[in-house]
């Protein structure tokens, strides 16, 4: 699936040499790895500079901005010259991955030792010495087929990094009363490199009303959500003002990137909106999330920061989910496949209708339950049609936040995942959720952290990505599930 929005990782590899130790070593190391790169699915530029001394490091740095490269890995074929090397990792501009050749056999031993475990300490300390931060993988020194696999998952967390660094967030309106949970302090946004817009209501019921005069933009996105809904398009009178509304957003984010290269949205999608628009924002949300542009409900800049990064980190479009309610008893059926989950850990992810509809098992176009309540009385739907309800699509998943505290400390969780194969029984866009160990995951680290009830999914299992690019980000409140044998921190000890 190719998703727009989304940086293209070019990667550049470069060796280091200690100049006492043969420089042929790691070239020839270096060739023995980019044999293996393709069975892993890299693609990347050789760099023909090995660093011995900091001349070379600039002009590795200067081949590398030649090709166009934005990632790169520094290879240890032998010990290496921890000076040169970091100060190339301290002037390239984006990602660095640090890795070292293991001794291949014991006829290496004789002559051609590398010593790169010896290496790779002294590379380290050298970065913590420059306060640098560089992508170290779990098994840092390997042969080549393992390091060409460690080198795949680098490319995945540079995808994240690349993005959040380009990164701006567009949001329209002020979140909805008594939703303090949609509280988003704007410093930690710009110390993670993200640009924010805000604008009002009003400015996005101008740029709709704009819109309109682009009739042949309108008509075909309209004719592109009919055929995508089939038969589930249960109110075609409203595809006209959606897809108004669809060109509207992707106008407004052509001429607003500025400097950034990539977008998301935190939109007011209630109370105000349905009556100046006439429907809910909801279908055309989970459309430009399936496109790869997410866009955040109730003004949640964060979880539309998150979803953007489970976007980049598994390469499938991402919604945000409440995390809802409790699953009954009699939903499940006599020994239901739990993946791993007990009956207490599950739990309803649901939204009024945000998610793309290649994210779902079944769907159809509906109104929004709760706003008919509040704003027409249950009596027939006008304003609030524009839902895209069912199941969500069974499968592997990736819960994920990144927010800030209201004294702008960063903070994360992720967890993996099942949505199960079962009814919901319920309106929405709504999933039966199983996460091992998440009755007190949500106990021990969502309530007691004060996370809001927003989490970005992604329909894949990507945690060792996340966990890496927070990392990364300087993300060190990072929480994920943890076995029964082991307390969270402030766990009662004394019975469950």
């Amino acid at each position: 699936m190719t998703l727009l929005n989304t940086p293209e990782v070019r990667l550049g590899i470069v060796g280091v040499s200690r100049d006492c130790f043969p420089l042929t070593l790691t070239q020839k190391r270096l060739d023995s790895l980019f044999q293996e790169l393709p069975r892993a699915k890299v693609s990347a530029h050789k760099c023909s500079v090995i660093i011995e001394n900091e001349k070379d490091s600039l002009k590795a740095l200067k081949e590398l901005y030649s090709r166009k490269c934005n990632a790169a890995v520094v290879y240890l074929g032998n010990f290496g010259p921890e000076g040169p090397a970091t100060i190339f990792i301290q002037r390239f501009p984006g990602p660095v991955m640090v890795c070292a050749a293991a001794e291949e056999n014991k006829k290496v031993l004789a002559l051609d030792r590398g010593d790169a475990l010896c290496g790779l300490l002294n590379c380290s300390y050298n970065l913590g010495l420059r306060k640098l931060r560089a992508y170290l993988p779990q098994n840092p020194v390997g042969l080549p087929a393992e390091l060409a696999d460690e080198i795949k998952i680098f490319e995945s967390v540079s995808r994240v990094m690349i993005g959040v660094k380009n990164l701006k967030i567009f949001s329209f309106g002020p979140r909805p009363q008594d939703f303090f949970a949609c509280n988003a302090p704007l410093q930690p946004f710009f110390d993670l490199g993200i640009e924010v817009m805000e604008n009002s209501e009003l400015d996005l019921f101008q740029l709709y009303q704009k819109t309109g005069s682009q009739k042949k933009k309108i008509q075909a996105i309209g004719l592109e959500m009919k055929k995508e809904l089939g038969k589930a398009a249960t109110y075609p009178d409203l595809l006209p003002r959606l897809a108004q509304f669809e060109a509207a957003l992707l106008d407004f984010m052509e001429q607003n990137l500025g400097a950034s290269q990539f977008g998301v949205f935190a939109n007011k999608c209630w109370p105000g909106f349905e009556r100046q628009f006439g429907f809910v924002p909801c279908y055309v949300n989970g459309r430009l999330a399936g496109k790869g542009i997410p866009i955040a409900c109730e003004v949640d800049l964060y979880g539309a920061l998150s979803e953007y990064i489970v976007q980049l980190a598994g390469l499938t479009p991402a919604t945000l989910l409440d995390i809802n309610n409790s699953v009954p008893e009699d939903l499940l059926p006599q020994k239901a496949d739990l993946k791993g989950a007990e009956a207490r850990d599950l739990f309803m992810g649901f939204h009024c209708g945000n998610t793309a509809s290649t994210c779902m098992k079944n769907f159809y176009m509906n109104y929004q339950v709760i706003m008919n309540r509040l704003m027409e009385g249950g009596k027939p739907a006008q304003i609030t049609r524009g839902t895209l309800e069912g199941q969500l699509k069974p499968g592997p998943i990736t819960i994920f936040r990144l927010q800030s505290t209201p004294d702008c400390h960063l903070q994360s969780y992720l967890a993996e995942g099942e949505i199960l194969d079962l009814d919901p029984h319920t309106f929405g866009g709504t999933g039966i959720i199983a996460i091992p160990g998440f009755a007190r995951f949500y106990r021990q680290i969502l309530v007691e952290k004060h996370f809001p009830h927003h989490t970005a999914l992604g329909f894949k299992k990507s945690g060792r990505i996340l966990f890496e690019a927070m990392k990364l980000l300087g993300v060190n409140d990072l929480s994920a599930p943890l076995p029964e044998t082991k307390l969270y921190e402030n766990e009662n000890p004394f019975g469950k």
